[in-house]
């Protein structure tokens, strides 16, 4: 998260068009407030045009209960949340969602069917035997228990009755939807904000995005593509109106993405992938299907989904950077 246009080195992206009534209520008076806590593991930040007179501790406050609810209903770390209900329920049984549970399990899947798999909501027995959850564990896992959670997994052994808000569980399967569920809370964070009257603001989680409206000053909120370390790129800078930045990558905590079609780590040559998109839940998504298919067949997926995304790769110790046609549009904006 960033404040600033920048040096004239730093990519400027922006949108193709500004949308005129995502402008209402943009008070050049107000003072930009910056709100933080902690969800999901990580911290969220919130940084918002505030008028005269708004209540930070409340706004803060409501920031954490909407977060909090969501963390009871998808967190796989959580012993008594609701995705952990559903992974323990008998097989056979229809589990009802909440509308936030549902419309995450709605796009995960649609992403699911899109990415043919790369990205997999319904994972989380491999992200379990990998101690990538609440379990630790010791070393790689063993053939046979690798054939048996892949055997138990996979997102098309899910029922999902959308019209209904339920969710089937076919016996043994475990949900895991850290690749999508910290960007759907960042969109819920600003449907929360705009419902409150503060339309203009930047919300963060955990590196996750999504700006709404501008900056008191008529300036976008402006947010830096991530890179890993030591990575030389040129610095690429997005002008985050209406838009959400998600990136998905090894550098932080190492090799912790896995392929959800094989069950094996991904060691593709990836450093980082960044996805800009209205909806910051599509982002998150995105950004994890095309870290797992890699750079020849990510940058494939991205220009036929028509995505914004700048893929990182490394091989031979060389650096490469692509970008999409949709993103090279937004430079050239």
């Amino acid at each position: 998260m960033t404040g600033g246009a920048g040096a004239p080195s730093v990519r400027i992206a922006v949108p193709e068009r500004i949308d005129a009534g995502a402008l209402a209520g943009l008070d050049p008076a107000a003072r930009v407030a910056d709100l933080a806590g902690e969800t999901m593991g990580t911290y969220w930040r919130v940084r918002i045009a505030a008028p005269p007179g708004v209540d930070r501790m409340a706004v803060t406050q409501a920031v954490q209960g909407r977060l909090d609810g969501l963390v009871m209903q998808m967190s796989h770390w959580l012993p008594g949340s609701l995705l952990c209900a559903f992974n323990a329920a008998p097989g056979g049984r229809w589990v009802a969602l909440p509308g936030d549970f549902a419309a995450v399990m709605a796009a995960g899947l649609a992403i699911a069917e899109q990415s043919e798999g790369a990205f997999d909501p319904a994972a989380g027995r491999l992200t379990d035997l990998y101690g990538l959850g609440p379990n630790p564990c010791a070393g790689e896992p063993e053939a046979a228990a690798l054939e048996a959670a892949m055997g138990v997994s996979g997102w098309r052994r899910l029922a999902f009755d959308g019209a209904m808000g339920r969710l089937r569980q076919p016996g043994g399967l475990w949900l895991d939807l850290s690749g999508i569920a910290k960007g759907y809370a960042v969109d819920a964070v600003a449907d929360l904000l705009a419902a409150s009257g503060l339309r203009h603001a930047l919300v963060e989680i955990g590196g996750e995005c999504a700006g709404r409206g501008m900056k008191p000053d008529g300036e976008p909120w402006w947010v830096d593509l991530e890179v890993p370390p030591d990575w030389r790129v040129q610095p690429l800078r997005v002008a985050a109106h209406q838009l959400a930045v998600a990136t998905s990558g090894n550098y932080v905590r190492g090799d912790h993405t896995l392929d959800p079609r094989t069950g094996q780590r991904v060691r593709n040559g990836i450093g980082a992938v960044s996805v800009i998109h209205a909806s910051a839940m599509a982002a998150d998504a995105w950004a994890t299907a095309l870290t797992v298919l890699g750079p020849e067949a990510g940058a494939a997926l991205a220009v036929r989904e028509g995505l914004a995304a700048r893929i990182l790769s490394r091989r031979d110790g060389l650096v490469r950077e692509w970008l999409s046609p949709a993103l090279v549009t937004m430079l050239e904006g």
